[in-house]
């Protein structure tokens, strides 16, 4: 079965281009989304909502056809998903869906727990009330996401509820290391978890604001710990259960 990615009806065509090479209407203004983030957008969400399977090769051709623009604008978009572990760059053979392996996965969990580990007792030390809201604010539209049936978005949003807690901890270096490792694991938890099963018990994030607000390191540290041992738990790594559909296709 060939893995090339289909690219069918995911956006509309537009002939006319401006001088950048984007379609016109589509300007770097503000208040307008760059032409390469819609295609990091759409590769992201297609990627966790199961649209596009591990090792999907992504034609530079086919994303310059799509959303008609030259490949300079596709390759930026598919170096950012490379950065964010989401994509992988291939000398001769261009960008495809990364395939993180049971082993590759292990490992970066372990990691992960080991980084925030360490950072729980930095939020509990260092968060203030504003930082406590952003966090509440946080778990709302994660719940929102999930409310609303957009897989995509829940696991966005979760990992960013984690990348909060890094900022609030105010540790710079640990905040860096997290987001590599929360990157990862997103594409991880899109790639082995089943659509239809919850990730993560719901009210998790809820509880461990709480115990950062009460100020009980040890029990929020263990709940955190908990907290990714069952995420990882829930996967069937090794048996992706991935969708060969139309790859972008609705994005």
């Amino acid at each position: 079965m060939s893995k090339e990615v289909a690219v069918h009806n995911a956006s509309p065509k537009n002939t006319s281009v401006n001088a950048v090479g984007q379609p016109k209407g589509e300007t770097t203004k503000r208040g307008t989304i760059a032409i390469d983030e819609r295609i990091y957008k759409a590769v992201f969400n297609a990627v966790m909502s199961h649209s596009l399977a591990p090792g999907t090769r992504l034609g530079e051709a086919e994303l310059c056809e799509l959303y008609n623009v030259s490949r300079t604008t596709v390759r930026k978009a598919l170096q950012k998903l490379a950065h964010d572990y989401i994509v992988e760059l291939r000398p001769n053979r261009g960008a495809v869906v990364a395939s993180p392996n049971r082993e590759e996965a292990r490992q970066i969990f372990a990691a992960r727990r080991a980084v925030e580990r360490e950072i729980v007792p930095l939020v509990v030390s260092q968060a203030s009330a504003a930082g406590l809201q952003k966090l509440k604010q946080a778990v709302r539209v994660e719940h929102a996401a999930l409310k609303n049936g957009d897989r995509p978005a829940w696991i966005r949003h979760g990992g960013e509820f984690h990348l909060m807690l890094a900022e609030v901890a105010g540790n710079q270096v640990l905040s860096r290391f997290l987001s590599e490792l929360v990157s990862r694991c997103s594409l991880i938890i899109a790639l082995y978890e089943n659509p239809g099963s919850p990730i993560c018990e719901d009210h998790d994030h809820e509880e461990l604001i709480a115990l950062i607000e009460a100020g009980e390191v040890s029990a929020a540290t263990a709940l955190m710990e908990q907290h990714l041992h069952d995420i990882e738990a829930r996967l069937h790594l090794g048996q992706a259960k991935i969708s060969l559909a139309a790859a972008l296709a609705g994005y």
